[in-house]
């Protein structure tokens, strides 16, 4: 991760455009701090108080900021700037919107770590269209990755709104503050969307396909696939809560996590977990996305049976709307995203309309993935699949070679008592509010359990059975009076048949 390292100008480039007197510096900090600030004014000749008010001047003006002290401007040049920050410090000026500054004076100047709306306006102008759109700004900001070459501005849109909707203006204020930390090809995209949605030689109907897809893109943090190192111990440890035994499932785990704390990027194949019904596919696959602290989404194969489901459908038609996949985005508001595919064997179940499994190869392929709706080239450098199924059989050739395979075996006898006594049934008195104290279960009733139990897959069964020896328990105690329910096997029996 870069720093700000004000000894070192060999990692500092300089600005030469009219009167602008600042340094660029690149960062990927995610808060700033007199240490790491968002920029650094001159006081050279004034110690600047360590809350500021005032304006940034406009561009065309040169780049420094104008302190208001009680009725008196005094200006300062802008000496450093983090380079995700250029835009908006243009922005501002442009529509002489005044702000606090909280800062501290170091030896390098007057360090501004935090910039905040004042409330007040200058020759009408507020902020952009919405309250807290600077601080929403902001907090985008420091999740964005460094600019690595001066980028282009959005060109000004022409003045008035035709659509006169506040989401416009944002949109637009948006691309002009942190267009350049968009991926270029996304903000091509936006560009020509955002002519579409502001025109009157269209359709309203265009207008609003485009605005829509604009704003469901602009809202998604565009990430680099730079991943941070995960520790190993504690991804043991969650492993250890979630599943019992497994130890080869959960050696290749790890094994995964280690080569993304050496490479700092994902693995080139997701997992694909084979195994029985009951088996705690699901809950392995949740506790990989919980270990490698993403956001995650659900697909489930099996109530999808046309593409058009995944890709999304042409904006041509008024009830055009985005795929599956593009929604996820969506609501993780990300790029780095855990896939969890469920069920990968029924996604060749496509009726008449082509087949799912051929939409999910370009998802897995890490080139890119475009859904119908938006019509712009998602980056997927940043997804990492993890797949379950239980017929492997039902697996094309080409969707199997995108993962790496884990095949579950079932659970013997005395794993599944383990399970049982160790796990789902302190899980069950938790929820439902028992005391261990309360349920007494002996060896014999266990075994009753076991015997009850011993031909099926999986231990989704036996979980079912601590649920409703807990709820009966519960009844005799509250409805019966009983302070303890000592369970037999003949009780067992009875209750599960």
């Amino acid at each position: 991760m870069a720093v700000f390292d004000f000894d070192a100008p060999a990692k500092i480039e300089k600005e030469n455009i009219g009167e602008v007197t600042y340094e660029i510096l690149k960062s990927n900090e995610e808060q700033a701090s007199p240490e790491h600030p968002i920029l650094v004014l001159d006081n050279s000749e004034k110690k600047w108080a360590h809350h500021s008010a005032g304006m940034f001047a406009s561009p065309i003006k040169g780049s420094t900021f104008e302190f208001d002290e009680d009725g008196v401007y005094s200006h300062a040049n802008i000496t450093q700037i983090d380079s995700r920050f250029i835009n908006l410090i243009k922005w501002l000026g442009e529509n002489h919107i005044t702000v606090r500054l909280s800062g501290e004076n170091t030896a390098a100047g007057y360090a501004v770590y935090k910039i905040q709306e004042t409330g007040m306006t200058v020759r009408g102008t507020k902020l952009s269209a919405e309250d807290g759109f600077l601080q929403f700004m902001m907090e985008r900001l420091f999740k964005s990755d460094a600019v690595d070459e001066d980028e282009e501005t959005l060109e000004e849109a022409e003045d008035g709104d035709n659509m006169k909707l506040t989401s416009i203006q944002t949109i637009t204020d948006f691309l002009t503050c942190a267009g350049a930390t968009l991926p270029e090809h996304i903000r091509v995209w936006a560009r020509r969307n955002l002519a579409v949605a502001r025109s009157s030689e269209v359709t309203p109907e265009e207008r609003r396909h485009a605005q829509r897809a604009l704003s469901i893109m602009l809202n998604i943090q565009w990430k680099n696939s730079d991943f941070k190192p995960i520790d190993p111990v504690e991804a043991r440890k969650i492993l250890d809560e979630e599943l019992y035994g497994l130890e080869s499932v959960k050696q290749r785990i790890i094994e995964t996590i280690i080569q993304i704390n050496r490479t700092h990027t994902l693995p080139a194949y997701g997992i694909l977990i084979i195994g029985p019904a009951g088996t705690g596919k699901s809950q392995i696959a949740y506790a990989v996305a919980r270990i490698l602290k993403m956001p995650w989404a659900i697909l489930e194969m099996s109530s999808i049976n046309d593409p058009e489901q995944l890709t999304g459908s042409s904006r041509i038609y008024a009830n055009a709307k985005p795929g599956l996949i593009m929604e996820s985005f969506a609501m993780a508001e990300t790029s780095n995203l855990v896939f969890i595919i469920n069920e990968l064997d029924k996604a060749a179940s496509g009726k008449g309309n082509g087949n799912p499994a051929d939409v999910l190869l370009t998802l897995l392929d890490n080139l890119g993935f475009t859904d119908n709706y938006v019509e712009c080239n998602i980056p997927t450098g940043g997804v990492y699949p993890i797949a379950t199924a239980n017929d492997k059989s039902q697996i094309s050739a080409p969707l199997m070679s995108r993962f790496a395979v884990i095949e579950l075996p079932d659970y013997t006898i005395e794993e599944k008592r383990v399970i049982f006594s160790k796990f789902a049934m302190p899980k069950v008195l938790k929820r439902i509010g028992l005391k261990e104290s309360e349920i007494v279960i002996s060896d014999a009733a266990l075994d009753a359990i076991m015997e009850a139990y011993k031909d099926t897959s999986g231990i989704r069964d036996i979980e079912q059975a601590a649920e409703h020896i807990c709820a009966n328990a519960l009844y005799q105690i509250e409805a019966e009076g009983k302070t303890v329910v000592e369970f037999t096997p003949e009780m067992i029996k009875g209750l599960l048949g």
